[in-house]
């Protein structure tokens, strides 16, 4: 049988007709391909941001007080803090808020729109790691559907097991980081790289995380610079993949992002703070996320499959790329040395399967500005019915904090003042330097502040060691707000020296005598 034409267009159409008939079908199935990316992508970016709405881990971050009252602070005094502020046991202590740029916009969404808008900015957050992993897979790998599947298994290893904080800006800023240096490598575009300063300068303003990322540019030169060097020595290595960038421009560039990142207020002090860090031990063993992943969760299963996946993605290829496979060897490490930076891996993951991925499958059409447009309209008509549906408001989000945090107690030693100084522990201090300013806390999460001895300590007198008799601190103290599961209540229950004045579900305030 010949073939069957529709009858408005009949049997008889010339062949410049025929094409032209042709095109307007292909094209007309492009567009409906293409509004379902739309709709599969408002689908993915809802279904996070909503996860965000629902179980409102904006508000409960534990770090969330001291970070909204020095973005308070800086922008009172229009200066950024070197000592330590909030606490009377540290304020004289050297201290850098190295992350003043996420602090000061918290501080705006909490100033123009309450607590609805620090959930705001954190679902914003959110979205933006979500979306950056998406346009990093989907530049890599050139195919839409890819990039979506790498979104979607990426983040469910990492996302919702953080709460929205400064180190998703480095998750951002990674992402751009290595689609840079990645499609730089593969087209031999190095003038991609001259954007990597810029990146450098806005990361090192946000958080202390950009020395990842200058860890990879460091690497992809290093790998360069090296295969230079035994070319010029004559021996060629057949099973290596070439390399495509000369080493002397990624050396400037990688001059030019270390310039970058001390063009803040602290300048080439971060380098300190990293170094601090580095060298902290305690806080490794007392603060859960910062301890190794103990595969206690299914996430963990998760990311370690990731990591098999990147690794048989990278070395399946005819040539070995060795910048990728050194990348997923260190960031395997650091991610499974401790749960918070599990992200460093997926991200890495991520990258190098999308960019692998785009030799094996023909790519498509990119996003256009229209679909863009329209995934934005659509997330955020989705998100805004979601937040009404679910009181997505000041009123609920200070009821579910008070299930968690203290507010309760805090309200209570509001209304019946007592005399200070406060001892806490170190779980509750972000939360009442921001809820309950007029007692500076004795400590905080700001690790890099109070060092290791004083962490030690509050950890061992919080878990009621004999220890706690002789702690200068606690001693010290005229009023003790508590965990409910913290020993050292039951301890001071007997204790001569103070007198219980609230205890609720969550917390117990004591007062000397």
């Amino acid at each position: 049988m010949g073939r069957r034409y529709d009858e408005p267009h009949g049997p008889n159409l010339s062949t410049a007709e025929r094409s032209r008939v042709s095109l307007t079908q292909e094209r007309t199935s492009l567009s409906r391909v293409h509004w379902l990316h739309v709709l599969a992508l408002t689908c993915l970016l809802a279904a996070v941001g909503i996860s965000t709405f629902t179980f409102k881990i904006s508000v409960l971050d534990l770090d969330l007080g001291w970070h909204l009252k020095t973005g308070d602070w800086i922008i009172q005094h229009f200066a950024v803090p070197h000592n330590g502020l909030f606490t009377w046991t540290a304020a004289d202590h050297p201290w850098a808020a190295y992350s003043w740029g996420y602090e000061v916009l918290l501080s705006r969404a909490n100033a123009w729109f309450g607590l609805t808008g620090i959930a705001l900015y954190g679902t914003l957050l959110t979205l933006g790691v979500t979306y950056s992993i998406y346009w990093m897979a989907r530049r890599l790998s050139g195919n839409f559907w890819i990039a979506l599947l790498i979104t979607i298994f990426s983040c469910s290893a990492f996302l919702m097991a953080l709460s929205p904080r400064p180190v998703f800006f480095s998750m951002i800023l990674f992402c751009v980081t290595l689609t840079l240096l990645l499609e730089a490598s593969r087209s031999g575009n190095e003038k991609l790289l001259y954007w990597l300063p810029l990146v450098f300068f806005l990361w090192a303003n946000l958080h202390i995380q950009f020395i990842y990322g200058l860890f990879a540019v460091g690497l992809m030169m290093a790998v360069n610079l090296s295969m230079e060097i035994l070319g010029k020595l004559g021996r060629k290595i057949d099973w290596v993949q070439p390399r495509t960038i000369p080493a002397a421009s990624l050396m400037t560039v990688f001059a030019l992002c270390v310039f970058a990142t001390c063009l803040s207020p602290y300048s080439y002090h971060l380098y300190g703070i990293v170094t601090r860090y580095a060298q902290s031990k305690v806080a490794y063993h007392i603060i859960m996320e910062l301890q190794p992943v103990n595969f206690s969760v299914g996430s963990h299963y998760v990311t370690l499959l990731w990591m098999a996946f990147a690794f048989f993605a990278v070395g399946r290829q005819k040539k070995v790329d060795q910048f990728k496979f050194i990348l997923l060897c260190a960031t395997g490490v650091i991610a499974f040395r401790t749960m918070r930076d599990s992200w460093f891996i997926c991200i890495s993951g991520a990258a190098c399967i999308a960019d692998a991925a785009a030799d094996a499958v023909l790519p498509d059409a990119g996003d256009s500005w229209l679909e863009r447009a329209g995934v934005a309209v659509l997330l955020v008509i989705t998100l805004a019915v979601a937040a009404w549906k679910t009181d997505f408001n000041d009123v609920r989000l200070e009821q579910t904090m008070a299930q968690t945090l203290p507010v309760n107690a805090v309200n209570y030693l509001k209304e019946h003042p007592a005399r200070g100084p406060l001892y806490n522990t170190m779980d509750w201090g972000g939360f009442l330097a921001w809820y309950l300013p007029e007692q500076p806390v004795s400590i905080d999460g700001r690790t890099d502040l109070y060092g290791d001895q004083m962490e030690e300590l509050s950890y061992r007198t919080a878990a009621g060691a004999p220890s706690y008799i002789n702690d200068p601190y606690l001693n010290a103290a005229g009023v003790v707000l508590l965990q409910r599961q913290s020993r050292l209540w039951n301890i001071l229950e007997n204790d001569a020296r103070f007198q219980l004045v609230y205890q609720d579900g969550i917390s117990a305030v004591f007062v000397r005598k």
